[in-house]
């Protein structure tokens, strides 16, 4: 689906150059604006097709059309949690069990293929873009842009919260600063080890048991696997998670899921906040935790 967004230029960029006000103020990168420049319609001043060397003045107003991008995949009639949507985002609360993307093992039961039909039954068609991703057994929040613009404004600049259930005693807070290597390119399992990625993770104990405890988790760094991989590498991997040595007991799945979300809106730049309650598997155990 296209998007259009208008401006009206004030004086403090008067005289500036359009691809200026692209690249400072509004932060579109080089490559969109050359996709831009293509289009008969993509940049617009005052209603008529502008070059991006020409200048802005004060009360003019600027227009781009962002073009229409089509999703091309198999549509999956899906249930979808949806948290939050406007002309630029579509947030989900996805459940564990559900993959991020198509791949050699999902092909057509994926949360792209869901967004897919999801978007198709409004009559509508976006590209599936996450920003960030959740492993297949994670729940929780996931950011999905519905353009390259809001894609390349959100990426990086999102703060996630995840509530997670090693096994082990934890209390007060603490950070966890160790590399993280792929012992094999063919396999997807990750460990600590020097010569690694430089991954931090801080965590907060919520609730404090014996043989689990229940952790407000904040990834400093964004590698895979790393919540899964750090509290591993300290003897207490995630309940559930038997890639890594947990006990699936008590849960089937990895017990982590992503809570809350803070960011600017791409567009309006205002300030987001989003929170999705703990699932039932992780609040059965967690009440186990604070006995």
């Amino acid at each position: 689906m296209a998007r259009t967004m208008q401006y009206v230029i004030d004086g403090e960029h008067d005289g500036r150059k359009v691809v200026h006000f692209l690249r400072g103020r509004l932060r579109f990168s080089a490559r969109l604006v050359a996709k831009l420049k293509t289009l008969p319609e993509g940049i617009l001043l005052n209603g008529a097709h502008t070059r991006t060397i020409d200048r802005l003045h004060t009360g003019d107003v600027l227009t781009v059309n962002l073009p229409e991008e089509v999703m091309r995949l198999e549509p999956l009639e899906y249930a979808l949690d949806v948290v939050f949507e406007d002309e630029d985002l579509l947030i989900i609360n996805k459940p564990a069990g559900l993959a991020m993307h198509p791949t050699h093992n999902h092909q057509g039961d994926t949360l792209a293929n869901a967004v897919s039909a999801y978007f198709a039954q409004k009559g509508a068609a976006h590209a599936f873009r996450s920003i960030g991703r959740l492993d297949k057994g994670t729940s929780g929040l996931v950011v999905c842009a519905l353009n390259k613009y809001a894609a390349s404004r959100l990426t990086g600049h999102i703060e996630k919260s995840y509530l997670a259930l090693p096994g082990g005693h934890y209390e007060g807070s603490g950070t966890i600063d160790t590399p993280i290597v792929r012992p094999d390119p063919m396999k997807t399992l990750r460990w600590v080890g020097e010569g690694g990625e430089h991954a931090v993770t801080h965590w907060r104990a919520k609730q404090s048991g014996e043989q689990a405890s229940l952790l407000e988790v904040c990834l400093e760094t964004g590698r895979t696997h790393q919540i899964r991989v750090h509290f591993a590498s300290l003897g207490t991997p995630l309940l559930g998670d038997d890639m890594y040595g947990g006990t699936t007991d008590l849960i089937a799945r990895p017990a982590l899921h992503c809570a809350s979300l803070r960011f600017l809106h791409p567009v309006s730049e205002k300030e987001m906040c989003f929170a999705a309650l703990m699932p039932e598997d992780m609040c059965r155990i967690a009440s186990l935790c604070a006995k």
